[in-house]
């Protein structure tokens, strides 16, 4: 198993423990290990082989023992005792949107409902409303999860994996890939390629002249579990972890266009194959060729690929026929969009003074390894308890703190806050107080589920504040796991302009947040932006290039990122106090 699937199978652990009512620390324990396996920012192979692996902060010898064995086997012998005590529908159960495994207990034990479809029942015949610390509104939700679930699973949705799980299956796989002496050019294709949120699995193109080699390397990749299907120009393998993996091998003189075929998306490609139609062309996975029957034209690369449909390159992040070819024909060049060598600081990192992994010196070497010229310190503000909001006392500490590490480095290390955006729009944190930091992140953390009206007229509210401005992970999604909290975004994208506050695009792999559509309208309102990487650790400040991506996707160019700029501009621009 490799680093996401074994994460994968501790949170399984800690939900069957829930289950069982097992002491929280120890379900805390297994949910830990698995968060620091998904921020491990090496070969977790390695680590094991080096005998490193207890040295990962959250991770001990007993559970370091059951990662080496899942790393070994793909198995360890507590999840199938687990498994085997715990009807698999109640699991599923708990993966309901707004469930968690105490809810999906509860009604385990009082209704002996195992699995989706009884619970259904079970709501619709009104038990559920019954019960002591559920009611009407929890069954009518339960019924609103179980609907949405069903949607996704319709959509192919319900087996998706976050970008950053499905990259670390792949990029291993394009390394050893591209290794093989038959091939000659290799990608990832697919929405791993355009870099879309999550994944429902992955495609790869390799250009080659021998396929059968190919395809022997292929299926001899660690982790692989079944091959399903294997012909003289694909194979379809299945990994131990259940993700599928779609290889197409094509000659070399077809792998431009092979790659563009299969990196979609499948809108932008209807307009491209229209376009080439218009100019007497067809285009295929195979090849351009003219309709007139005259022959096939050599095409080198994708960038050659749109030359001839009179288009610059069109990056593969904004390939979703939503405007990038409206762009391209009124003279879009795409070629200002903002790249991780853009960013000059690492911006929204969080230490041990709240709910970060690492301290102030630790974060601030990390960053200073990664050649950033600036970092800012934001922890949780007080009313995030559950995270360790810092209180006024412990923030004082936390400023000498920094006093004490700026000479050990050349990063320049901002104050800050996370501030929680409070019920009633306020900050928190005195006014005087977040006047004296570098940078206000404010942000959401809690009643979420608000109606829209009133949660739009919280953030509006917000800012209005003098100090506002940042809005950190815009609409609260945490992907797979929580929807966006509603509001009218076009009313607040207004309210952000008129306050002259930045938007966060948060790089964080189970945020990504903000999305696109909203990212495009923001811009149409001349709003700047901060990609930043929410680190929680060392290991999460490289959710840079996750926060990057996301704003490539959104057409968000250098000049609009205010972290692009040098640290006095971007102070500048985000000082509560200017």
């Amino acid at each position: 198993m490799d680093a996401a699937a074994i994460a994968a199978a501790l949170r399984e652990i800690a939900q069957h423990l829930t289950f069982r009512g097992e002491n929280q620390f120890k379900v805390r324990a297994y949910e830990n290990g698995a968060q620091a396996l998904e921020s491990l920012g090496e070969d977790l192979g390695k680590v094991i082989a080096e005998k490193r692996l207890t040295q990962v902060r959250g991770i001990g010898s007993s559970l370091a023992e059951k990662i080496e064995e899942l790393h070994r086997t793909g198995a360890t012998a507590l999840l199938d005792e687990l498994r085997a005590g715990m009807p698999p529908g109640v699991l599923e159960m708990a993966r309901l949107p707004d469930m968690g495994p105490k809810k999906a207990k509860a009604l385990h034990d009082a209704l002996g409902v195992s699995s989706v479809a009884e619970l259904e029942a079970a709501c619709v015949a009104g038990k559920v409303r019954e019960l002591k610390g559920f009611g009407q509104k929890s069954e009518d939700k339960i019924l609103a999860g179980i609907k949405r679930a069903s949607s996704q699973s319709a959509q192919g949705g319900g087996g998706r994996i976050l970008l950053s799980s499905a990259l670390g299956v792949g990029e291993p796989l394009l390394a050893y890939m591209r290794a093989a002496p038959a091939v000659r050019a290799a990608d990832l294709a697919g929405s791993l390629r355009r870099w879309r949120e999550t994944v429902a699995d992955l495609d790869m193109v390799v250009g080659s002249d021998d396929a059968a080699a190919v395809m022997d390397h292929f299926v001899a990749f660690p982790g692989v579990g079944e091959v399903e299907a294997r012909g003289d120009t694909k194979c379809t393998v299945r990994m131990q972890t259940g993700l599928q993996i779609d290889l197409r091998v094509v000659p070399p003189g077809d792998y431009a266009t092979a790659l563009h075929h299969f990196t979609g998306s499948k809108a932008h490609h209807v307009v491209i194959r229209g376009r080439a139609r218009e100019r007497g062309l067809t285009i295929s996975e195979w090849g351009v060729e003219r309709l007139d029957g005259s022959g096939k034209l050599e095409v080198g690369s994708e960038a050659a690929l749109y030359q001839l449909l009179e288009l610059p390159f069109i990056p593969p992040e904004l390939r979703e026929n939503e405007g990038e070819l409206e762009a391209a024909d009124g003279g879009d060049r795409f070629e200002d969009l903002v790249e991780a060598r853009d960013v000059r600081g690492l911006i929204h990192c969080h230490t041990t003074y709240s709910d970060g992994k690492n301290s102030v010196e630790d974060m601030a070497r990390a960053a200073d390894a990664l050649g950033a010229e600036y970092m800012t310190i934001t922890d949780h503000s007080p009313a995030a308890a559950y995270a360790g909001g810092v209180g006024l006392e412990r923030l004082l500490q936390q400023w000498d703190d920094i006093d004490r590490v700026q000479p050990k480095v050349k990063v320049r290390i901002l104050r800050g806050t996370e501030s929680d955006i409070l019920e009633d729009g306020a900050l928190d944190y005195p006014r005087e107080v977040l006047e004296r930091l570098d940078v206000v992140i404010a942000s959401i953390h809690s009643r979420m589920k608000m109606d829209a009206e009133k949660m739009t007229a919280r953030l509006v509210a917000a800012m209005r504040h003098p100090v506002f401005k940042i809005w950190g992970h815009p609409l609260g999604r945490r992907l797979l796991e929580r929807e966006p909290f509603g509001c009218d975004v076009e009313a607040v994208l207004d309210a952000a302009a008129a306050s002259r506050a930045a938007i966060e695009i948060n790089g964080d792999p189970h945020r990504l947040d903000l999305e696109p559509k909203w990212i495009r309208l923001a811009r149409a309102r001349g709003l700047k932006f901060v990609v930043s990487t929410d680190a929680h650790s060392i290991e999460g400040l490289g959710y840079l290039r996750y926060g990057v991506a996301t704003a490539r996707r959104g057409g968000i160019r250098k000049s609009e990122v205010l972290n692009a700029r040098g640290v006095e501009e971007f102070l500048k621009a985000v000082r509560p106090a200017a």
